[in-house]
């Protein structure tokens, strides 16, 4: 008797806002994009990644339209980016601001309030990280370059290790520590209420949070874990967190 043949399991739906560039290769106008290394770590993590147009005019858009949206994802990833606009937190807009896009930044605080309201597994890197604490109601470091602790200044293009605290959402897809590539020159400062620290580099900055008595699943790291997850498993481990969570039967 021959065997029954089963139709393969759906991978879940990951949608990942797009970031618009001024340009790039073979295209003749302004481009929407998304990192390949992103990407591909949410392919071989097991999930289905799905760029998704942030579409906020004049920065202006509303939950509903975004929820509405997003009704098909099974998860939403808020990756990096530029920074994000002061308006957001309440905070005056620093010189050293770059790649500020208001429509980004008001697709993304839409789609972080829609991941949450809805319970829908949510992963934020770097700038993503960044956008969920200003949704929540924290502000920013807005230059780590001009803080008062010069070891705060040394997060772009450099890699370090940091202590994960057990019992956490990062604990179980990293394990004890990990190494972080880092990328950025805007950081958490004031947290949101109900944001809780799950690891800190040695100087203090914050690298990961959680949310605290909360019945989804959320985690947020300010590392870029597609810099390193093709010869670092680890970093692999928290897209295959992503997407176990969004595997996961409704409770």
């Amino acid at each position: 008797m021959a065997e029954p043949v089963y139709p393969p399991r759906r991978r879940p739906l990951i949608a990942i806002p797009a970031r618009f560039s001024t340009n790039a290769s073979a295209l003749r106008h302004r481009a929407e994009v998304a990192s390949h290394n992103l990407i591909a770590g949410v392919y071989a993590a097991g999930g289905e990644p799905v760029v998704v147009h942030p579409h906020a005019p004049a920065g202006q858009v509303s939950d509903e339209e975004v929820a509405a949206r997003l009704a098909w994802a099974d998860g939403l990833l808020l990756p990096g980016g530029g920074d994000i606009a002061g308006q957001w937190s309440g905070q005056p807009e620093h010189p050293s601001l770059y790649d500020v896009d208001v429509e980004q930044d008001a697709f993304d605080i839409a789609a972080a309030r829609t991941a949450l309201a809805r319970r829908l597994p949510l992963l934020s890197i770097c700038r993503g990280t960044q956008v969920v604490n200003v949704t929540l109601g924290g502000t920013l470091v807005q230059d780590m370059d001009e803080h008062h602790d010069e070891a705060m200044s040394h997060h772009r293009n450099h890699v370090h290790d940091i202590t994960v605290d057990p019992g956490t959402t990062l604990h179980t897809a990293v394990g004890d520590s990990v190494q972080a590539s880092c990328y950025h020159h805007q950081c958490l400062d004031t947290l949101a209420p109900g944001l809780v620290v799950t690891a800190r580099a040695e100087e203090g900055v914050i690298e990961a949070v959680e949310l605290a008595e909360y019945d989804g699943w959320y985690l947020g790291v300010q590392w870029h874990p597609e810099d390193t997850w093709r010869t670092d498993p680890t970093q692999l481990g928290v897209f295959e967190a992503l997407v176990a969570a969004c595997s996961a039967p409704a409770s």
